[in-house]
């Protein structure tokens, strides 16, 4: 028999003063069996850092042909894909065919810059490619919850994150900007 995901509720406040977007989003994360805290947060924290109306979770996990998060225009066209983990360098080339711009958000420490530094080079040719490395998740996890209140103020690219009983900082490395 096959697990099935586990839902997230999050009512999410961001003040994001470098693009000057404030907005309340009630956002309903479902988290895949494999998937950890950490990394769902993470997904969220990507979510933060592109929020937008027309942004929404893809299916990630469960479809290789999804992204993390996505935001299309109108007409369908992907505008932007938004990768977290450490994807194949092969995926983030084809994402990068079929989408405006594509994101991939690392987590994970020491693993995480390994991976960029056996992937920067095909990467750094790739025009539509940010890459953010997110070096410190591990309290992501203690703001996880099946319901969670979350306040996130981003101010010159540092992350304040607070929830219902603490708070603390992420300092997102841009390894690489969309050009």
């Amino acid at each position: 028999m096959a697990l099935k995901s586990t839902v997230y509720k999050a009512d999410l406040q961001i003040a994001d003063m470098d693009r000057y977007y404030y907005a309340q989003h009630s956002l309903t994360l479902a988290k895949h069996p494999s998937e950890t805290e950490e990394r769902l947060m993470v997904r969220l924290i990507a979510f933060v850092l592109f929020a937008n109306e027309a942004l929404s979770f893809g299916k990630g996990l469960s479809d290789d042909d999804e992204p993390d998060l996505w935001q299309k225009d109108l007409t369908g066209a992907i505008e932007l894909w938004v990768n977290v983990g450490l994807p194949d360098e092969r995926e983030v080339r084809k994402a990068c065919g079929k989408a405006t711009h594509v994101a991939v958000i690392l987590y994970g420490g020491r693993v995480a810059d390994m991976w960029w530094e056996q992937n920067k080079k095909l990467l750094l040719k790739l025009n539509n490619l940010t890459v953010i490395n997110l070096p410190e998740t591990e309290a992501l996890s203690i703001a996880c919850s099946r319901n969670m209140d979350i306040n996130c103020t981003i101010q010159d690219e540092q992350i304040l994150i607070g929830y219902e009983t603490g708070s603390f900082e992420l300092f997102p490395i841009k390894f690489k900007t969309y050009a």
